[in-house]
């Protein structure tokens, strides 16, 4: 074999190396996630399409809007990406094992020691009061910690909501008063049902409902046929949540995630889009 050859074929082999050991990293980010959704370009997030002010589809521009859209927009802005949105079923994204369908959830959701077993959390980006809502036409329930004991209560199914009901609901660093006994509740794929059918009549389907405070302001707003009741029955923290049982190493995407979420605080972004959406800065703990 000549030298010449021989220099070939040492490149050759050398060439061949560095593709099985580095080639993941120019073509799609290797084993590291964020690097991956960096190449690609994209970061994929779940949201609700029928969650305003949160989250909605806007039937008239086919975009979603509202302030959990305006927070994942600005996250994936500062990654330097672009959002692909995903909508998939409450309980899936909160059972973890989300198969990469999608990278980050942005969709309002509360910290609970159940979640964090399968979801890693990012510091909140805002705090949120739940609160007490009935239909306008009822004068019976005023007081929700003797008016709804016993009562047809509805809440989104595996909410936080659902969970006070039942009287297991956990958050690191919490403690809950449950006001509430003996409430029959009754389970939704989403908020914005549980309000439709409140709205039905009073006592036709529901007594009452426990959900986001906001939610039932802007569902009033609109000309909703119902009514808050009460003080909220808790707070609670809502944070971007990602998938412990991630395919690829997702630590550093979660670090600078977090990251992003506490310079968006620092620098008074998510009080101005919680000001745009809300009307006021929840994005400061309170209760």
């Amino acid at each position: 074999m000549t030298r010449k050859r021989m220099t070939l074929l040492l490149l050759s082999v050398v060439a061949m190396a560095v593709a099985a050991c580095g080639g993941g990293d120019a073509a799609g980010g290797g084993d590291d996630l964020l690097a991956k959704i960096k190449a690609d370009g994209v970061i994929k997030v779940s949201t609700d399409p029928a969650y305003p002010p949160q989250s909605e589809l806007n039937s008239d521009t086919g975009e979603y809007e509202g302030f959990d859209i305006d927070v994942a927009n600005e996250i994936a802005e500062r990654l330097g990406v672009t959002v692909a949105w995903e909508t998939p079923a409450w309980e899936a994204i909160t059972s973890g094992n989300w198969q990469d369908r999608w990278h980050m959830s942005v969709g309002s959701m509360s910290v609970t020691t159940e979640r964090a077993k399968v979801l890693d959390f990012t510091p909140a980006y805002y705090y949120t009061p739940a609160a007490v809502a009935v239909h306008a036409d009822n004068t019976s329930i005023v007081d929700v910690s003797t008016d709804l004991d016993g009562k047809r209560i509805g809440a989104c199914g595996g909410c936080t909501y659902d969970l006070f009901l039942q009287k297991t609901l956990e958050m690191p660093g919490y403690t809950f008063d449950f006001v509430i006994d003996d409430a029959e509740i009754v389970t939704y794929d989403t908020d914005s049902t549980v309000i439709a059918d409140l709205a039905i009549g009073d006592g036709e389907r529901l007594d009452a409902l426990v959900s986001a405070l906001p939610l039932l302001e802007a569902a009033i707003a609109d000309g909703s046929p119902i009514k808050i009741v009460g003080d909220p029955v808790f707070y609670e923290p809502l944070a971007v949540a990602l998938d412990k049982a991630s395919t690829l190493d997702g630590k550093s995407l979660f670090d600078e995630i977090s990251r992003i979420v506490e310079e968006m605080h620092a620098d008074g972004t998510l009080s101005e889009l919680s000001m745009k959406w809300y009307g006021t800065d929840l994005t400061v703990e309170v209760g």
